[in-house]
């Protein structure tokens, strides 16, 4: 038996095969690409993700012929957020609406206006990065594309239906929209209402380890598989990395730096703190939930500066270590606005203290030391809602620079961990929460955590250094909060 992960990211589709004790028996990625056709707006093609995965999955097919024959289940993950739009015959209406999309922050306060208590529905404040203030965006200034909506889905929900030819969606993907009662796992009627939505035009919900229905019979055919495949259904992208890196349980952590940076926790109930931004979201397993501080540009702050100075993010990976930390600038890594603790799509990216001195390794330790200024707030944010952790896992594609995780550490004052393949923990978490859905196997013995391979401490003989600078970095961003604001007045017209 085999079991297949998909992982729909934002610049990549990654995706694994998996045996019947979830090794990785092969893996295949397809690039994709983002449309900024305005300031403040970040947007894809939902047809070209399916194109991606289609192409990923014939790779490994190709990788594994034998294996993929006796494929028994399919898991997807994906970038969360993203408002797909469907049309009554199934046509796509519009490009997705992305993550990392910030237009729709005045429609946010809207939202709460019209449900004064959405947060105690959701746990969540109303972030324009959310489903939900989208689609009011939508009502006011694309009308027709509005009217034409028959299913709303996520963008992991868009290839399940590719795939199997019906709507389904999980909790934890759910948990993202602002439609969700989250303590209940279930649509709130009033949080769809508030947006002129109702229950049928979501998917169907399902937890992520249950099987939510069968590959098309026609794709079966043309794959060659030798019998039925169940599709479960499936996470949300942090959710499923956690399935994959396994931090299943209250008291589990892991830091990812991927495009965006995440601080995710396990936690045995329903804990939010609205107040600061922490995302209380549902576990893509049954009964656990999990809270996660959120930061839209990590490894993208790292990319942006390798393509501002034209060179490889490795080079700047390699470079950054070379620089005096203590004279170096201070980055503000608010790229596409911001989420814990600020809340604030109006946030925007500073270097702070430039001179002639400073060169290309001056920058890139400023960004790798700004994401994980980003990250302590995050923690401490969590701290108040009454998470306190003793280590977390280290994941991400910025996980393979020993540096950003020593840095990290001794920023934040943990532990981390670098686990083997963490490069692909979200496929491997969806393809073990479809050898859970197919085999009806104990979560905690398929979601163990993998083999160790490097552990970061803080540093203490550089805390103090950090801890200084962590502070001008957090009285930075209080006195430009008034200037961002005006920025952003600006990027509204403009769009």
């Amino acid at each position: 038996m085999s079991y297949l992960g998909i992982d729909l990211g934002t610049s990549e589709v990654k995706v694994v095969l998996t045996d019947d004790a979830s090794r990785v028996l092969a893996s295949a990625g397809e690039k994709l690409r983002v449309d900024n056709p305005h300031p403040l707006w970040s947007e894809q093609s939902p047809p070209s993700w399916w194109n991606a995965a289609l192409d990923a999955i014939a790779a490994v097919r190709a990788a594994q012929p034998p294996a993929f024959r006796a494929l028994r289940g399919i898991g997807v993950s994906g970038q969360m957020h993203g408002a797909t739009l469907l049309d009554r015959n199934g046509n796509v209406l519009r490009p997705a609406i992305l993550w990392n999309d910030v237009r729709s922050f005045a429609e946010c306060v809207e939202l709460e206006a019209l449900v004064p208590d959405a947060a105690a529905i959701t746990g969540n404040l109303a972030m324009p990065g959310f489903t939900a203030p989208k689609l009011l965006w939508l009502s006011k200034y694309e009308p027709a594309v509005y009217r034409a909506i028959d299913k709303v889905l996520l963008p992991k929900d868009f290839i399940g239906w590719k795939l199997t030819g019906e709507f389904v969606s999980d909790m934890s993907d759910a948990s993202g929209t602002l439609w969700l009662d989250v303590a209940r796992r279930d649509w709130s009627e009033r949080m769809l209402a508030a947006t002129g939505l109702d229950r049928s035009h979501m998917p169907r919900l399902v937890e992520g380890s249950d099987a939510a229905a069968l590959l098309r019979e026609d794709l079966r055919r043309e794959w060659g598989i030798d019998g039925p495949v169940v599709v479960c259904g499936g996470a949300g992208d942090n959710a499923a990395s956690a399935a994959g890196i396994g931090v299943i349980k209250a008291g589990d952590a892991f830091l990812s730096l991927g495009s965006s940076g995440v601080l995710f926790a396990g936690t045995a109930r329903h804990a939010p703190n609205p107040r600061q931004a922490v995302h209380a979201f549902c576990h893509c397993l049954p009964g656990q939930w999990h809270q996660m501080s959120v930061i839209l540009s990590a490894a993208a702050s790292l990319h942006w500066l390798a393509g501002l100075l034209k060179v490889d993010v490795a080079e700047l990976v390699r470079l950054a270590p070379t620089a005096q930390a203590a004279n170096a600038p201070l980055f503000l890594p608010y790229l596409n606005g911001e989420r814990t603790p600020h809340n604030d799509a109006a946030a925007k990216g500073v270097f702070f203290g430039l001179a002639p001195a400073h060169d290309a390794a001056h920058l890139a330790y400023s960004v790798m030391e700004g994401v994980a200024f980003a990250m302590a707030d995050g923690y401490a944010a969590l701290k108040t809602a009454g998470t306190v952790l003793e280590s977390a896992a280290f994941v991400g594609g910025g996980s393979r620079s020993p540096f950003w995780g020593r840095l990290c550490a001794t920023a934040l004052n943990l532990s981390l961990r670098r686990h083997a393949g963490g490069e692909v923990g979200a496929a491997l978490g969806a393809a073990r929460l479809a050898r859970i859905a197919d085999t009806r196997e104990r979560p905690a013995l398929v979601c163990v955590a993998p083999d160790v391979l490097d552990v970061y401490d803080p540093e203490q003989d550089k805390r103090g250094m950090l801890d200084d600078r962590l502070e001008r970095y957090r009285r930075l961003y209080a006195a430009l909060a008034p200037e961002f604001k005006a920025f952003s007045a600006l990027d509204r017209r403009q769009s």
